[in-house]
């Protein structure tokens, strides 16, 4: 047992040194895909549907009776179809980007919520 104690200690400092180097020696701060603020509901509504459909975002929790349901409006949908989207494939070349709908945050748009 006392042999194991040091292997997992390694094992947690190389993957923690690993994160560290992907990062550029700091810890990522986290970033959010949001509907950006100018775009018109028109064309949120059409990016909105891209995500949920083709685009492959799971969208059950803004269904009706689903804890992110409410603010029922298009721009809260959008936010959070952009960002599940954005989330799930940004590491395999997906973007942020919507038809210029969406924009990169580093603000927690779930701490704007009322």
């Amino acid at each position: 047992m006392s042999c194991l104690l040091p292997q997992k200690i390694i094992f947690f400092v190389l993957c923690i040194m690993s994160v560290m180097q992907i990062s550029g020696g700091e810890f990522p701060e986290p970033q959010w895909c949001i509907a950006d603020e100018q775009t018109p509901d028109g064309v949120l509504q059409q990016a909105l549907d891209w995500a949920c459909g083709p685009g492959g975002a799971d969208c059950a929790m803004i269904q009706p009776k689903e804890s992110c349901y409410l603010p029922n409006n298009v721009k809260s949908h959008a936010s959070y179809a952009f960002n599940i989207y954005w989330q799930k494939f940004k590491n395999k070349g997906g973007s942020c980007y919507f038809s210029g709908a969406a924009m990169v945050t580093d603000l927690n748009p779930s701490k704007s919520l009322k």
